[in-house]
């Protein structure tokens, strides 16, 4: 195979080819390496590399995916030895001490590690900027962001570094820059994959592991691999028997009942070809047969997104406190990014009684959505609320430098309680990205499916989720619309802009 040719396959023709001895799994290394080093200046997506490691790794590989270049996020996908920082300049030196379950399984599948992935500090943003390593930037337009938390991930994907990298998603940190960068991002059910072994439950089951694909076909495979009860998990969900891969090789049983709304669920506006993306779909899945009907998702928006902040604080300031134990003192406003500072203290105000309750939104919200989903086979929604924002647009802003300024001085964030600039921030902090959280909170899978690019060429992503359990559903969806003229219009407007 010559190097032109690599960026064309994804993950599971590239392992064809190695099991055909078409090209050995050193050739795919070198191909990968020569990618990385080629687009890595301009994307930053990549912060962490592991030739060697992987060299080594090669002449031993074995598996479904055996050969496979592949990259990790530099959150929750921890190879022992290797650097974890998250994203922080307060974890710079730290070494990981063991390998995540979801490493083990997806070496044991045959993936070679190459690096690790840039991500925002603890994987906090819809944005990949940190301090400690500089923004990613989005292959179709390097004055964009690729989103985030997974941003480098998408960056390196989308750029055709690799076919497939390693993602997480705790409020649409895989969907978000799945849309961003004109990817496909699959977030699995609450439990389908494992979080292990540092965590039981990662943000309190708000947040589950996979990956960022080209194809579809590519993330239903690493599913196969990932799936699987896990010691010590907090969660499990619905056993799947089956195969995703050869589910997504059938047909759908039947023709669908599909909801769908454009309208921001915490009344913001919402960029018009996020709507048209959402609009251009519904038609093409009605010429298909499937039932579509605009209704809205029976939960409340402002209470769904006043929880997931809830847990948002409360997740920061745990993290913050625990530097301690790496750092052998109390992390100061020094040894973390300001914006980090600001919500580790609004975190640290809050009370027991606030944080628990906000918890029970998620059940109710879980419960409305599962007697939704008997109504409906399907809820559709834009991604994102706006096309890719450019690089440094989500700087600290006015009111975010007032607030810190309170918190600075009084070291609590009770006053800006009072001030009601923690309602704003939650405004201003979700505007962009108000459908994603939902899915988190309440369990149920999700994807980002790549069917729009505006007229400036970017690309914009539809949301669509099912009921708990059921992404061989949502996977075979996602197989009806890669063969349209809308994916495809996308995947070929992609393969042009990463060159």
């Amino acid at each position: 195979m010559k190097k032109h040719e690599y960026k064309s396959y994804d993950g599971l023709g590239l392992a064809e080819l190695v099991q055909k001895k078409e090209v050995k799994p050193m050739e795919l290394l070198e191909m990968a390496i020569s990618e990385i080093e080629t687009q890595n200046p301009q994307l930053n997506a990549v912060i962490h590399t592991m030739y060697e490691q992987a060299r080594a790794a090669s002449e031993k590989t074995t598996g479904l995916f055996a050969g496979v270049p592949m990259l990790l996020k530099d959150i929750g996908q921890e190879v022992k030895g290797e650097p974890k920082t998250l994203g922080s300049k307060a974890l710079e030196k730290y070494k990981a001490k063991t390998d995540s379950e979801y490493v083990k399984r997806l070496r044991n599948s045959g993936f070679l590690f190459l690096g690790q992935t840039n991500v925002p500090e603890f994987g906090l943003m819809a944005i990949t900027e940190p301090v400690v390593y500089g923004p990613a930037r989005n292959p179709w337009k390097l004055s964009h962001t690729p989103g985030g938390s997974s941003g480098g991930s998408a960056a390196a994907v989308a750029s055709g570094m690799v076919p497939i990298a390693g993602a997480n998603d705790g409020g649409g940190s895989i969907r978000i820059p799945a849309a961003y960068c004109g990817l496909f991002g699959l977030k699995p059910t609450r439990g389908r994959t494992p979080v292990g072994p540092q965590f039981g439950r990662f943000w309190q089951g708000a947040a589950v592991e996979h990956v960022l694909t080209r194809t579809v076909r590519d993330s239903a495979a690493v599913l196969d691999k990932l799936k699987g009860d896990e010691k010590g998990a907090a969660f499990s969900t619905p056993t799947y028997e089956g195969s995703y891969l050869e589910k997504l090789q059938q047909p759908l049983e039947k023709k669908l009942r599909i909801a769908f709304s454009t309208k921001s669920p915490i009344g913001t506006e919402v960029h018009a070809d996020c709507v048209a993306a959402v609009r251009e779909v519904m038609i093409y899945l009605e010429t298909l047969g499937h039932a579509v009907e605009e209704v809205e998702a029976p939960v409340e928006g402002k209470k769904i997104a006043n929880s997931y902040l809830s847990l948002y604080f409360g997740e920061v300031s745990a993290t913050v406190s625990m530097l301690e134990e790496i750092l052998g003192r109390k992390a100061t406003l020094n040894d973390v990014e300001p914006a980090t500072w600001l919500l580790a203290l609004i975190g640290k105000s809050m009370s027991a009684q606030e944080f628990v309750l906000s918890l029970r939104e998620w059940d109710i919200a879980a419960l409305a959505m599962e007697e939704f989903h008997e109504t409906y086979d399907l809820y559709v929604t834009p991604t994102t609320a706006f096309p890719p924002a450019r690089v440094g647009d989500h700087k600290l802003k006015p009111l975010e430098s007032i607030a810190l300024q309170v918190t600075g001085k009084l070291g609590s964030a009770t006053l800006l309680k009072k001030m009601g600039i923690v309602e704003q921030l939650v405004q201003e902090s979700l505007k962009r990205v108000p459908f994603t959280q939902l899915a988190n909170l309440t369990g149920q899978p999700a994807i980002s499916v790549p069917l729009h690019v505006t007229e400036d060429r970017l690309p914009i992503g539809v949301q669509f989720m099912a009921a708990r359990g059921r992404e061989d559903l949502l996977l075979q969806v996602a197989g009806q619309l890669e063969e349209s003229d809308l994916w495809q219009e996308n995947e070929a407007l992609n393969m042009v802009g990463v060159q």
